[in-house]
């Protein structure tokens, strides 16, 4: 029997060793096994005890017991020390260190044609003018007809219009709503028409859809001066407080008389350059007095009320501000261009 407990006692200090080598849960889980598990040389050596004289077996059954509590208390000690260890690497590992400078997330930007569109609008909108809108889809008589353009005008031409099914066309020009809001009131208004337009035409100064801000004023004793004095202040406003503007006569079928709207070259301050051609000049927008047959095609007295109208290209516009010499840059969607506004 002495022989037992003390087959016994070795048994518990090799097994705590290897309890103590144990390096990971799974390991461990294997030493438990190995030392205490139904098929363990613990459990053999304690059912040897069981088959002793029942004098001798208390003896021999207390050791068992003892190294048996032992084992398994050295055993859970050792799994939560694996567990803290196991923890605190993973938290280690997953660890976020907050003194590292933040990831630079790409900022979106308003588009370079939406800056100059917001810019106009609020410079009309200070002067008194409102916003109206319109369909992009129009008929002849809002679009040409009703706006004085002959039935020869070249602007009707199929290559100049695009033509669809029903005697409806893609507007020209954004002129339909202005005639849209002068069907349905009355004078005195005044009102800017932003919106796209469509024309055929493509190349470096041209695109087949683009922007324009059309803007009409109806009221009594409205004078060309009236007119001079709005695209002044506009022009200056947008291209600086310096910037000459000149008027130079024109035609169009809807005003008379029509001008034409220069500013001072914004590439070479005047001095004459390729941009200008040598002129120091730029055109920027046309305009002029509302012609009376518009008013009686619309049900105005022109006898009663006068006005003014102008409209300009967008496109145009920021092309000059922001110094762009083609037109398609706007409509490629390359980012390193539009990064740049």
């Amino acid at each position: 029997m002495q022989g037992l407990i003390k087959e016994i006692r070795q048994l518990r200090n090799q097994a705590l060793v290897s309890v103590k080598q144990a390096e990971t849960l799974e390991q461990l889980e294997q030493v438990r096994v190995a030392i205490t598990g139904r098929k363990s040389r613990l459990t053999e050596l304690m059912r040897k005890v069981s088959r002793f004289p029942a004098a001798k077996r208390p003896q021999a059954g207390k050791v068992a017991n003892e190294v048996k509590r032992a084992l398994n208390e050295a055993i859970d000690q050792r799994r939560q020390q694996l567990e803290t260890e196991s923890h605190a690497q993973r938290i280690a590992g997953e660890m976020v260190d907050v003194t590292l400078p933040g990831r630079v997330r790409p900022v979106g930007r308003r588009h370079p044609l939406m800056q100059v569109f917001q810019e106009i609008e609020e410079i009309f909108v200070s002067m008194g003018f409102a916003i109206a809108l319109g369909p992009e889809i129009e008929n002849d008589f809002n679009n040409f007809a009703a706006l004085n353009f002959p039935a020869e005008h070249p602007a009707r031409d199929m290559q100049d219009t695009f033509y669809l099914d029903g005697g409806w066309l893609l507007r020209t020009h954004t002129s339909p709503v202005q005639i849209r809001v002068m069907q349905a009131t009355p004078p005195p208004l005044a009102i800017i028409a932003p919106g796209r337009v469509f024309r055929a035409d493509a190349d470096i100064s041209h695109s087949p859809m683009f922007h324009q801000v059309e803007g009409l004023l109806v009221d009594r004793r409205v004078t060309l001066g009236d007119l001079k004095g709005v695209l002044q202040a506009f022009a200056r406003r947008m291209f600086g407080a310096e910037r000459r503007v000149r008027f130079r006569p024109s035609f169009f079928p809807f005003t008379e008389p029509s001008a034409e709207v220069d500013i001072g070259c914004v590439i070479c301050d005047g001095g004459g350059c390729r941009v200008c051609g040598g002129t120091g000049w730029l055109e920027i927008l046309g305009a002029g007095m509302v012609h009376p047959a518009v008013f009686e095609n619309v049900g105005y007295d022109p006898e009663k009320w006068t006005g003014f109208a102008f409209g300009l290209g967008v496109e145009r516009i920021a092309m000059l501000k922001f110094g762009i010499n083609d037109i398609r840059s706007f409509f490629e969607n390359d980012m390193r261009f539009l990064s740049q506004f």
